[in-house]
């Protein structure tokens, strides 16, 4: 079955400081986009990767393909007013009715490749595959009451929560299907917009590794991660 897998990049990275977006920020000496991209091709080659970026933000991009002499193959879609336009714009370019496709953060360079293999092989056999980790620390929850200056929260039960990851995987019927729903402020990730068409959704091993590149801070992980052998 074909595979696909796309890489959405549209952040302006706000937090991470800076004018540079995030995506372009290079780790020791490469581009954070260029090694998610790496990761994909050298867990299987024959992944067709589509990636999506803003218009704005594509020549930049084949400025930065050139300096670097980045030869991954990979089409590019243009990026839309939010994450889930995003997707429909990368989703128009599959073009095999009969595919998997994961949907991945292009800043989320350290996905394991036997998390991507899984999420794919998953997907296959279930539909809408999410690789998730569990909750690490203690967890409140927050209530919040009118009445009540600042609020009150209480602790909940982590084992009863994961953390979710990319690559979300689906099989590409499922996908566009689910895609052709208006937009909603409640889609937060491709696994809301597959629920709300009742579909149920796969959870899966993800790698604790695999975090998104958000903070100054992260790019400190980062460098330690690439360091000691990512």
């Amino acid at each position: 079955m074909n595979r696909f897998v796309i890489i959405v990049a549209g952040g302006k990275g706000l937090r991470m400081g800076g004018e540079l977006p995030k995506q372009f920020i290079s780790i020791e000496h490469r581009p954070v986009l260029m090694r998610t991209l790496d990761t994909f091709h050298a867990c299987d080659s024959s992944i067709q990767i589509i990636l999506v970026l803003p218009r704005d933000h594509q020549d930049y991009w084949q400025e930065l393909c050139a300096q670097y002499s980045f030869t991954v193959p990979h089409r590019i879609a243009d990026g839309g007013a939010t994450r889930f336009h995003s997707v429909q714009n990368g989703l128009a370019l599959v073009d095999a009715p009969e595919a998997l496709v994961a949907v991945h953060d292009g800043v989320r360079p350290f996905v394991s490749h036997e998390v991507i293999s899984r999420c794919y092989a998953e997907a296959e056999a279930h539909g809408a595959v999410v690789p998730v980790i569990p909750v690490v620390e203690t967890v409140r929850q927050l209530i919040r009451e009118e009445e009540t200056a600042g609020g009150k929260s209480v602790t909940v039960d982590r084992n009863a929560y994961r953390l979710v990851q990319t690559p979300q995987t689906f099989r590409a019927t499922l996908l566009h299907r689910a895609y052709e729903q208006p937009y909603r402020d409640a889609f937060t990730d491709d696994a809301s917009v597959v629920e709300a068409l009742g579909e149920t959704v796969t959870l899966v091993d993800g790698n604790r590794e695999n975090i998104k590149l958000t903070t100054p801070f992260d790019l400190i992980v980062a460098k330690a991660l690439i360091d000691s052998g990512w």
